[in-house]
């Protein structure tokens, strides 16, 4: 009987870069991560693979999703040639008001003079005063990564508002996350001719109301900020998908966890001990 996973570790990162940061790993440490992934024989599975796990179809037991969250200027400058040498794949949820226009800029691969890479808060101050190109992917670099792919991208809707802080009321709440989602769908359609089922939570956070209006916009998988093993269901439909943020370590502390959280019964066991 061929062997098949138990679970699929997610693995959550948001910026690869020489700019520290609580939700940064080091250019070093991602290559060590990524090279021990291909050493160690694991193989990337993309939204559709994942999507068909969930529902009852067999993935390798070394199979691993990547996902990176926002669409920094990073993943293209440092994250892309890494997954490129490995042959790996990820998953980039994009805020799809973010991306601006113009040339590809160097990155780690083509060489040149790299780009500026700013901190976390400083990015976020960037885009507030409406400079989000200092720190965010152009379209052109979007689709670079795409035909060279590297990266799949998949709604983290359009604005990255949380619309449960700056709403007054439920129905304004509602509205404004549905005009969002569709803004955010539109914009897919508009850029790639596609857009798909799959969608980041801003900031992890979702409610009933944030799964009745993503649902009425098409979505039925749902990623969010916390830990649990992502098991087969064995059935098609909605899905919460579980992730395991990444941090700034060697790659010796990435194999312990993914030992860890591709064993349900294990996986489980650990995180109730650790809460």
């Amino acid at each position: 009987m061929t062997q098949r996973a138990r679970a699929v570790p997610v693995l959550m990162y948001h910026h690869v870069s020489t700019s520290p940061g609580m939700i940064t790993v080091s250019p070093v440490h991602f290559a060590a991560q990524m090279a021990y992934l291909a050493e160690a024989g694991y193989r990337t599975a993309g939204a559709a693979q994942l999507s068909a796990f969930l529902a009852g179809e067999p993935l390798p037991p070394k199979s691993v999703v990547l996902t990176f969250d926002d669409g920094y200027l990073d993943n293209w400058v440092h994250a892309h040639p890494v997954l490129e040498k490995h042959g790996f794949t990820a998953l980039c949820f994009l805020v799809t008001s973010w991306p601006g226009e113009g040339a590809p800029r160097p990155n780690a691969q083509t060489g040149g003079a790299l780009p500026e890479l700013l901190g976390h808060r400083e990015g976020d101050l960037a885009i507030q005063g409406g400079e989000p190109d200092r720190t965010i992917l152009r379209w052109s670099e979007i689709d670079a990564m795409r035909r060279a792919g590297t990266f799949e991208f998949h709604s983290h809707t359009h604005s990255h508002l949380r619309w449960d802080k700056v709403a007054s009321n439920r129905a304004e709440k509602c509205a404004g996350l549905k005009r969002d989602l569709i803004d955010a769908r539109e914009a897919f359609s508009a850029r790639m001719g596609e857009v798909s089922d799959h969608l980041c939570w801003p900031q992890g956070f979702f409610d009933d109301d944030y799964l009745r209006v993503a649902r009425e916009a098409g979505f039925r998988h749902f990623y969010t900020c916390e830990m649990a093993p992502n098991v087969s269901n064995e059935h098609a439909g909605e899905h919460s998908i579980y992730r395991l943020e990444v941090r700034d370590k060697p790659a010796s502390w990435l194999a312990s966890r993914l030992w860890v959280h591709s064993r349900p019964i294990l996986s489980r066991a650990y995180l109730k001990l650790k809460r």
